[in-house]
């Protein structure tokens, strides 16, 4: 069994890894939140000891070792901006450390990081649980198994709904997610060339504060996506059903099916991890220069190839900003 400790539990995504925790087997120490809503600890360890305060987190984690109850794992679940601070924070206090997805918002902070495992002998993870989903896997030994001069066509849609809420938090500030297409589709990024390869070329043909959309072309794919959080992006058969999200995947013109299996990707990926087969934080390095580019480029227009729904029109910003 294995000591843990969580940062960022009263987080979105801090659940899963909750879940992943106990169901495999080990238990979690202390907890640390700057938010107090974290009811969610009584229905996975309410004997946890939690704090609202960095420095009290860090003292009881420092008491914990002289005690002899090392941490084993330090899990981050805070906001993007801050997952490379943190991450450093579990290295240094002598865990092994498992970094909710984008490890770190550009590609120069995983050299850093590196470092950092060095000094410390520790290592630290990263979520890419797409890697994990079956079909993602069946999909990539088919590509295995074609011919290795063929290129693929890819149309990639991921629209998940979100409301005025997201524009007051860190999530809508592109200084601390990184934008739509790291927030939302990063793990999309990491999936497409850990199946077609290296990119090749990266345009941006649209990007606001609610969608991105543009063009990879990568080894064996040419790839036309769009990544929005605009409900108005959404299918009318999708809204007539009340659906909030909505993600596809067109392999040369056929739909590649994975909406499904999701639930359990966070458990398997720790379970992976304490097996020592975990994904390093060097191999989220395409996904991370990938969205880092399309957060800095300038975006072309609706010139060469271009995803379809890259012309639906701008939407202004809910609060009125630019």
């Amino acid at each position: 069994m294995k000591n843990f400790a969580i940062i960022g539990v009263g987080g979105y995504v801090a659940p899963r890894h909750l879940k992943a925790i106990k169901e495999t087997g080990n238990r979690l120490l202390s907890a640390y939140d700057k938010c107090d809503s974290v009811g969610i600890l009584d229905s996975y360890f309410p004997e946890a000891s939690f704090f609202t305060e960095q420095e009290l987190f860090d003292r009881h984690n420092s008491l914990l070792k002289e005690q002899g109850r090392r941490l084993d794992y330090v899990s981050v679940c805070t906001p993007n901006y801050l997952h490379d601070a943190h991450t450093r924070y579990g290295l240094r206090l002598g865990a092994d450390v498992i970094c909710e997805k984008p490890v770190v918002l550009n590609p120069w902070n995983i050299d850093a990081l590196e470092k950092v495992e060095k000094e410390t002998g520790h290592h630290a993870f990263t979520i890419l649980q797409l890697r994990l989903h079956p079909s993602v896997i069946a999909l990539k030994q088919m590509v295995q198994q074609a011919p290795d001069d063929h290129i693929y066509d890819i149309d990639l849609t991921y629209i998940t709904s979100r409301g005025n809420w997201y524009y007051s938090s860190w999530k809508g500030d592109v200084h601390k997610s990184g934008g739509v297409a790291t927030n939302i589709g990063v793990h999309f990024y990491d999936m497409l060339t850990w199946i077609f390869g290296d990119v090749l070329e990266n345009v941006v043909h649209v990007a606001s504060h609610d969608r991105v959309a543009g063009f990879l072309l990568l080894r064996k794919a040419r790839v036309r996506y769009f990544l929005s959080i605009n409900a108005d992006h959404l299918p009318e058969k999708a809204r007539n059903e009340g659906m909030r999200t909505y993600r596809t995947i067109l392999v040369d013109g056929r739909e590649f099916a994975f909406s499904q299996g999701f639930t359990e990707l966070h458990t398997l990926s720790y379970q992976k991890i304490l097996a020592g087969e975990g994904f390093s934080i060097s191999e989220a390095r395409s996904s991370i220069q990938i969205v880092h580019d399309i957060r800095n480029a300038r975006p072309v227009g609706l010139k060469g190839d271009y995803h379809p729904l890259a012309r639906e029109p701008l939407a202004p910003h809910p609060f009125g900003w630019s």
